[in-house]
């Protein structure tokens, strides 16, 4: 069998995953808000020695449903295990960057018979203002679409080139130019439901190996881990030296040192 595409159909939503299919122990990739399966492509080349890497494109996101009414912190973390069910798996270690560090979060504490370690990248525990969330969405809105070319995109997204590069890669290509694979509305909706408030209690009741992997300068803050590790004294952290949020685009590398270590591959 060779690497492609899966689809789970759901109720309200249909959810792709990118599979290597591989005969091997499965692990689990959630990217982040507005991001789509194969950014994690040096992960996955890395990982594919040892695992089945499995790279969820999550609702609101690139093929999946674009627009689902649901965009609730449970549809999302059952959307993944749908894949799970459909995979016909039991136990994974689940890696997620930013909301979709979130989201693996929430699955450990909610299903804690699903992960058997963590690790979540630029992720925190939720929270936020209303103008933190509205923040979010305004920048989400702002982008002037579509896009003439790459060069274009390039030049309005800024960041480093690798971290730019990465996020041009999952433009949609159309007759008028180069458009997001994801409604601004739709994801300002569901980030909405990471901020609302912080969650503590599923934090406290996560019960397997945690790795926090966080970017000198990301935006996880030094009080949240704080916070996070009173909490779960257990926890490893490891900040990545020069990297921003998207930490797993800009430094691969030195992820991909700290991430295999971790997850100690059992083949």
């Amino acid at each position: 069998m060779s690497a492609g595409w899966g689809r789970v159909e759901r109720a309200d939503a249909e959810i792709w995953y990118y599979d290597t299919a591989e005969d091997k122990p499965i692990v689990v990739l959630l990217h982040g808000l507005g991001g789509y399966a194969l950014e994690w492509g040096a992960t996955i080349e890395a990982l594919r020695a040892d695992w089945c890497v499995i790279s969820v494109e999550q609702r609101g996101h690139g093929s999946s449903t674009r627009r689902p009414d649901d965009v609730s912190r449970r549809a999302y973390v059952a959307d993944v295990l749908a894949v799970l069910d459909d995979l016909q798996v039991d136990q994974v270690p689940v890696v997620g960057q930013s909301m979709g560090a979130h989201t693996a979060m929430l699955l450990a504490a909610w299903e804690p018979a699903r992960v058997d370690r963590l690790v979540m990248v630029e992720g925190g525990l939720g929270g936020d203002t209303v103008a933190g969330t509205g923040g979010i969405g305004d920048w989400l809105a702002s982008w002037p679409v579509p896009f003439a070319d790459r060069e274009e995109f390039l030049a309005f997204f800024g960041a480093t080139r690798m971290v730019a590069e990465a996020w041009a890669d999952g433009l949609e290509e159309r007759a008028d130019g180069l458009w997001p694979q994801w409604d601004a509305a739709t994801l300002t909706r569901a980030v909405a439901t990471v901020h609302e408030r912080a969650f503590l209690e599923e934090w406290s009741q996560v019960r397997v190996p945690t790795l926090l992997v966080r970017g000198e300068h990301g935006s996880l803050s030094e009080r949240e881990v704080e916070s996070m590790c009173a909490l779960r004294p257990d926890t490893e952290v490891v900040t990545v030296a020069g990297a921003g949020h998207d930490l797993h685009l800009e430094a691969p590398d030195a992820f991909l040192r700290v991430l295999t270590r971790f997850l100690v591959p059992t083949s």
